[in-house]
């Protein structure tokens, strides 16, 4: 569930494919995000998961399964 949810923040986000997004998925190589878009989607996963990521631990995220791994362990 965690990850079909983040999937559907970064599918809005960055208007991608939803078949473009799976937990191995680089978000700056694959979808091509940019920094603004990064934080953009950290805010978003803040917002629905009801979760603070200190800036320290965001700069480390690089595919959706990061994201998850962090969200799983947080939220």
């Amino acid at each position: 569930m965690t990850f079909d949810t983040i999937r559907d923040i970064i599918v809005e986000q960055l208007n991608v494919e939803e078949s473009m997004v799976t937990e191995d998925t680089n978000l700056m190589k694959d979808l091509e995000a940019d920094s603004l878009d990064a934080v953009e989607i950290i805010m978003a996963i803040e917002e629905q998961f009801d979760i603070e990521i200190p800036d320290d631990e965001a700069e480390k995220f690089q595919t959706v399964g990061d994201l998850v791994e962090y969200v799983d362990a947080n939220k």
